[in-house]
């Protein structure tokens, strides 16, 4: 019998614990929707900053939408 060193001790030896903001996998989960978080606060400021125009509707005299007006109150009509 010879007398080897085994490594059997290093396999069960305990890990030093690492701070959460150290681990990469903490990163990896929390990293998207956090994201996402700050996108949607990013587009929210863009949307109160630059606000879209209200569209004042045409006058029902308008010629060029009668086609339009006539169409739908043809389709919300009941059939005979």
């Amino acid at each position: 019998m010879s007398s080897r060193p085994t490594d059997a001790g290093s396999a069960t030896s305990p890990v030093a614990a690492t701070p959460w903001w150290r681990e990469p996998f903490m990163w990896m989960v929390v990293g998207g929707p956090l994201t996402v978080v700050v996108a949607g606060f990013a587009t929210l400021a863009i949307a109160i900053a630059y606000p879209d125009p209200v569209i004042v509707a045409p006058s029902t005299g308008n010629v060029a939408d009668q086609p339009a007006v006539q169409a739908r109150n043809h389709a919300a009509s009941p059939k005979p």
